[in-house]
């Protein structure tokens, strides 16, 4: 599969600057390998907290 930088830029919601910026299954790998959530999966205010704890989704989905 052909990844789509540019595209998924146009639509990321994460505001932490990462070599994976853009590059969605780099990001998902990563964060999964961590045992996280990727920052598009939070609100605004969320996602700037850089907390991507599984703890922390599940709060902010409340």
């Amino acid at each position: 599969m052909e990844c789509i930088a540019e595209k998924n830029l146009a639509a990321c919601t994460c505001t932490y600057d990462c070599e994976r910026r853009g590059k969605c299954c780099e990001c998902v790998t990563y964060h999964r390998s961590l045992k996280q959530i990727p920052g598009c999966f939070f609100s605004k205010e969320a996602e700037r907290t850089y907390d991507r704890s599984i703890s922390r989704f599940i709060k902010d989905s409340k």
